[in-house]
Formats: structure tokens, C-alpha cells, sequence
């Protein structure tokens, strides 16, 4: 942000970040020159959005078609990908990052025994990727913050958000800061990395969906409930947002209601979820220690507000309690703390301890199973059943068995269900009985939506990058299984890509557990070649029905995706994938096909060939030769005029050094 358009008194971001200042004059200049072209009312996404350009005079805006040139305020990863944007970083030459920059150990903790053993065995057993994310931080600029710290998400909404930042985290979750009223949107290492070396990022002007809740919650209805029927409302696509108005919201009306809202707004598809300010987000900013910026954003809260206008409306008042996901069942309790600032505080009010009394385990301030960071020594391979708060209920997504079946839910239904010990029990009309004999009902939840004095920051896990960095070596064994210094990628060569392989032709849904698993191959995520291992070992093929089982086109053999992938990079042999941003910044060139029918039309088998791709240009469809017996077919490109460019270099780092050497 330009700070010297910044005529209110200086306040910085964050305490972590004392020199880089909040501009809310900018934001509002953006916000006026849109407003005045567009000659319309803005939600309060597309204030904030529309408040970053780069060019707000003339960037060209049309929703779900232009692709907006944005200048975020924030850049925070977790662990695991952070290990190859990290080198890719490295392999830019830029001595230090263009925006401020975090790094979170969350990711690389496996939940098993509780997290005051869990811990320890995690710094243990991931000590070299955590010592080069260390040093790359301090050589780099980039604050560290330890294993232990907490869960990215978690941290971003303690310390970073706020209402009118734009931020973007290499987590799907990063959308929980919107509970603070900032946009703040998951996207991928390659989206990180630009932004750090001082690339504008490029986002498809997003749809915008409006959700108005009308009511108050009551009873055992919980803000996991709102989410969990707006899910059932909308369907998925990846291009969505949808933004909250404020009404009489009862306890949905709380930082932690609004923050979990928004924290699963991304498993429905939305770019990301934002509810307007409000004097709670005000509270709670006052309550962690940040009054300053509370009051900076009081001044400026007109503009942090939607215009008037909304799609869907959900009657709180009628809301019941959801239990979302596919059954024989068996109980564990596990509960889970975001941060550190949760864990020391929960210490201090005593919670902590009520939760070990009924048999609880506290698992370490981490992602764990939600992420399928589990190690279940309980069940291996058995028919079970789990119900938790995360986000997914995909078979297997917790703890790597494909027999777990999961069920989502609220904190408050879950201990309810823990404490009856079975699913069929429902707290708003079920009785338990008592020591004593005598029958009783759980009463409805009730509790402080904030401590009552401020939050325990328990103890200091953050690393501050220093002001001379200049003697700092970040060094990388040439023998190691968890990191590899990358080699940029090639420039495009001016012709055509003929005879193109085709890999894979996936059957069905195929998202990021299927093109690229997690859980103990997000150790070898700075390896390229080691993560390589794990492509689309989920997927299945269309061609035969089975998973990581694809025909090579040259042996005739069957064999494991990455092996038929590893034998056509070692032959010279190019094949295709079709998707989208993240693939154009290492310059490939992923495809859309016209009309969707003819999609069905492409085999395995098959070889596509670029026609007159030296014409490549904005918004002119290539033609590609789909070479198989039914003929040939057109597909379109959605490249921006600087995705272009990113191909021709190479990748879009590439493309920065040519700027630079200009």
C-alpha cells in the first residue's frame, strides 16, 4: 500500500509488522473512482476487491469474466507449501520479499497421543524442513512462527485480519478472516510466491452471492448450523462468493460465529466469505490487544458495509441443528485448540481441564485430522464412525481409512453426542440419566463469546525476521529427501506442441486429495521429484475404474500414475492437464473445451496438438487437433495478456527476471 496517501494517523497491520501501515485512504479513493465508473451500488466484497487494484481508473470489471490485477496486503503459508514456494522464491534471486510474509507450522503435526507429546515427536521427525523454513524466513524476510503456534488460519484471524485487508494464505481456510471483516482468500503456492516478488495477483472477478440472515440462533442451533444449511442451499462452483448482512443475529453475531461461517464458506464452493463491520468485530479487536486498529476502522466503517441488495435469506429463528456426512459408530473424544493465545487461555479459565475430566484428549495446536494428520492406533482398516467440527466429511479425509465414515457438526451438538455416547441422541429432546437413577436434560449452551478479561497470549512462537539479513546462508543438502533447490523452468521454444500425451482422463469429482494426497506426503512437499510420487495416486481413470492404474502409451504396460509420468519425462514425452491459474504461473498451458459434450470425446489415447499458438492473444480461442477417429475439436483459453507472457517466459518468476534485466 502506498502509505502516503494515508492522511489518518499511522497504525500498523499488525503488532508482528510495525512499519507496514493500514490505508484505508487509498482503499477509499479505489472505492470512489469504481463506484463513480461502474455507476452502481458495491457489496461489500467489491469494495474491498475493487479497493486493491492496481489501476482502479482502468481496470476493465465485469464479473466472472475480467481478471483483476490486485495488490494484497498480507501473504501467509502453512508449512507444507510453504516448502516449495519457498525455493521457488529462492530461485528468483530477489534478495528479500515485496510484501509482508508469514510462514505457519501447522500442518506437519500428526495427531496420535495429545498434543503435549504429539509436539515434541513432530519438531523431532520434521526438524530439517523446519530449520530451512526458519532460515529461508530470516534470509528472506518472512516472520516464522514455530510449530505450536497454532493453525494458520486461526493466527491470521488473531493477528492479521481486519476489516478492508485483502489477504491471501496458502490455505483452503484462509476465508476464516472474514469473520473480521477483511477478504481474505486460499489460493496456491504459485499465487504466493508472485505476490512476494512483487507480481500484481491476478483473480477472476468473482460472482457475488448475498446471504441475509433474519432472526436470532437459539437453543442448540449453532453458526456451524448457518453454514452447514446455506451448504445445502447453494451448490458448488469454484467462482462463487457469497457475503453476509447483518440482522438480529443472536450468537451468530460474535467474531468466533462470523469466523466459522466463513471458515467453511470454502467447502461450498465460495472464493471466499466476509460479514460487514459490526461493533463485535470491534470487541474483539480491543480484546486481543489491537484497540488501535478498532478505532482506525470505526472511522472508516461506512465503506466496510454493503450497498443494499441480497440473494438468499435464511430465518434463524427456524434453524435446527445439522449434522452433516454418510454409520456403525465408536466414540473418541478428541478436542482441538486453534493457537496458542487459545490453549494459554483456556488453561487459565479452567476449560481445559473440564475437557480432560470427561475423558477428552487435547490434541496439539495444529491441523491434525483435519487435514488427515491422524494417527489412529484404535481402528486400522475397520468400519467406524467419526463425528467432528471440521469442515469435510469426505470417507477416509480424518485418518486415511476409506472405512471411516465422518459426520460434521457443532462443538455443541459433538460434546452433546460424547457425552450420550451415541448418534441417535438428540439434546433438544432426549433425556440422560443421572448417577443417581433420576432422568435429566443437557441444557442449551450459553457462554461468554470472549473472555472476560483480555485472551492469554501464552507463550512467544513467533520469529521476527531481522532488520540486516545480509550474513544469513539458507543451505539445502544435495542428498536430501525433503527439499530440492529448483532449476527454472524452460523458456517456451515458439512452435506448436504436437502430439501431446495424455496422462490421465479422470472419472468423476477431482479435487486436491485426488490430484495430489496429503498426510505423510506433505513432508516431501519441498522435493519435487519425492512429491511427485503422489500424482493423482486418488484419481480414478475413466479408462479402466480403478485408482493409480493408467496404460503407457509407449510400454503397452499397466502401471502406477507417477511411474507412467516419471517414464514420459525421462523419454521426452509431454503430456497435458487441463486446469487453470496456479498451472499458467509455472507456464504450462492448461485448455478449456468449448462446448463440454465434446470433452467426452477425448481418451486416454488420444494426442492434442496446438495450431498457430505464435497467434496466442486475449480472448482469441486456440485451435487444438484432438488426434483420434471422431475427428478434431476447438477448445478456448481464458489467458489474460500477462498469462501469456508467463507461458512465453516459462513460468511467471521467469517473467519478473525479464523485467528486471530490461
Amino acid at each position: 500500500m502506498a502509505s502516503v496517501l494515508c492522511r489518518r494517523a499511522k497504525v500498523a497491520m499488525s503488532h508482528f509488522e510495525p512499519n507496514e501501515y493500514i490505508c484505508y485512504d487509498l482503499l477509499e479513493k479505489n472505492i470512489n473512482t469504481v463506484r463513480k465508473r461502474l455507476n452502481q451500488p458495491l457489496t461489500l466484497s467489491e469494495k474491498i476487491v475493487y479497493g486493491h487494484l492496481d489501476d482502479s481508473a482502468n481496470q476493465e470489471i465485469e464479473r466472472g469474466k475480467t481478471y483483476l490485477r490486485l495488490q494484497p496486503d498480507h501473504v501467509a503459508m502453512q508449512d507444507a507449501t510453504a516448502q516449495v514456494a519457498t525455493l521457488q522464491f529462492i530461485s528468483s534471486g530477489l534478495p528479500k520479499v515485496a510484501m509482508p510474509s508469514t510462514i505457519h507450522c501447522d500442518h506437519l503435526i500428526e495427531a496420535q497421543l495429545g498434543g503435549e507429546k504429539d509436539l515434541p515427536w513432530a519438531k523431532d521427525i520434521n526438524q530439517e524442513v523446519y530449520n530451512f523454513l526458519a532460515m529461508a524466513g530470516v534470509k528472506y524476510g518472512v516472520g516464522f512462527w514455530r510449530p505450536g503456534s497454532g493453525i494458520i488460519h486461526q493466527i491470521i484471524l488473531e493477528n492479521y485480519a481486519y476489516s478492508g485487508v485483502l489477504l491471501i494464505g496458502t490455505d483452503f481456510h484462509t476465508t476464516k478472516g472474514g469473520g473480521l471483516g477483511g477478504i481474505c482468500i486460499g489460493v496456491g503456492g504459485a499465487d504466493a510466491v508472485d505476490v512476494m516478488a512483487g507480481i500484481s495477483w491476478e483473480l477472476k472477478c468473482p460472482k457475488v452471492i448475498g446471504v441475509k440472515p433474519t432472526g436470532s440462533l437459539s437453543g442448540w442451533t449453532s453458526p456451524k448450523d448457518v453454514i452447514l444449511k446455506v451448504a445445502g442451499i447453494l451448490i458448488v462452483k469454484g467462482h462463487r462468493r457469497y457475503r453476509g448482512v447483518p440482522r438480529a443475529w443472536g450468537r451468530l453475531h460474535s467474531c468466533t460465529g462470523m469466523a466459522t461461517v466463513c471458515n467453511m464458506g470454502a467447502e461450498i464452493g465460495a472464493t471466499t466469505s466476509v460479514f460487514p463491520y459490526n461493533h463485535r468485530m470491534k470487541k474483539s479487536l480491543n480484546k486481543t490487544g489491537q484497540a488501535d486498529i478498532a478505532n482506525l476502522t470505526d472511522e472508516f466503517k461506512d465503506h466496510l458495509v454493503p450497498d443494499p441488495g441480497c440473494h438468499y435469506e435464511i430465518n434463524l429463528n427456524e434453524l435446527k441443528p445439522h449434522i452433516n456426512g454418510p454409520s456403525p459408530w465408536t466414540w473418541l473424544i478428541r478436542w482441538q485448540r486453534g493457537s496458542e493465545q487459545i490453549r494459554a487461555t483456556i488453561e487459565w479459565d479452567g476449560y481445559a481441564w473440564i475437557l480432560r475430566d470427561v475423558g477428552g484428549i487435547i490434541l496439539a495446536n495444529a491441523c491434525g485430522p483435519c487435514i488427515g494428520q491422524w494417527d489412529r492406533k484404535d481402528i486400522k482398516g475397520k468400519k467406524n464412525t467419526v463425528v467432528t467440527s471440521y469442515n469435510r466429511n469426505i470417507m477416509g479425509r480424518n485418518d486415511a481409512n476409506p472405512k471411516t465414515h465422518a459426520f460434521t457438526t457443532s462443538p455443541e451438538i459433538i460434546t452433546a453426542l460424547a457425552i450420550a455416547g451415541t448418534l441417535k441422541f438428540n439434546p433438544e429432546t432426549d433425556f440422560l440419566t443421572g448417577k443417581d437413577g433420576k432422568k435429566f436434560k443437557l441444557e442449551a449452551p450459553d457462554a461468554d463469546k470472549l473472555p472476560q478479561a483480555e485472551f492469554d497470549p501464552g507463550q512467544d512462537t513467533y520469529q521476527r525476521p531481522p532488520k540486516d539479513s545480509s550474513g544469513q546462508r539458507v543451505d539445502v543438502s544435495p542428498t536430501s529427501q525433503h527439499l530440492q533447490l529448483l532449476e527454472p523452468f524452460d523458456k517456451w521454444d515458439g512452435k506448436d506442441l504436437e502430439d501431446l500425451q495424455i496422462l490421465i482422463k479422470v472419472k468423476g469429482k477431482c479435487a486436491t486429495d485426488h490430484i495430489s494426497a496429503a498426510s505423510p506426503w506433505l513432508t516431501f512437499r519441498g522435493h519435487l521429484d519425492n512429491m511427485f510420487n503422489n500424482l493423482l495416486i486418488s484419481a480414478t481413470n475413466i479408462k479402466n475404474g480403478k485408482a493409480n492404474s493408467v496404460h503407457n502409451a509407449v510400454t503397452q504396460e499397466v502401471g502406477p500414475v507417477p511411474d507412467t509420468a516419471h517414464y514420459y519425462k525421462e523419454h521426452g514425452i509431454h503430456f497435458t492437464r487441463i486446469h487453470e491459474t496456479n498451472l499458467k504461473k509455472q507456464g504450462l498451458l492448461p485448455f478449456t473445451v468449448t462446448d463440454p459434450a465434446n470433452y467426452n470425446r477425448i481418451h486416454p489415447v488420444d494426442k492434442p496438438t496446438t495450431q498457430r499458438l505464435e497467434d496466442f492473444a486475449p480472448g482469441k480461442p486456440l485451435k487444438c487437433i484432438i488426434k483420434h477417429p471422431s475427428g478434431t475439436q476447438e477448445t478456448i483459453h481464458t489467458f489474460s495478456e500477462t498469462q501469456i507472457k508467463w507461458f512465453c517466459a516459462g513460468s511467471a518468476l521467469n517473467r519478473r527476471k525479464e523485467l528486471q534485466q530490461k
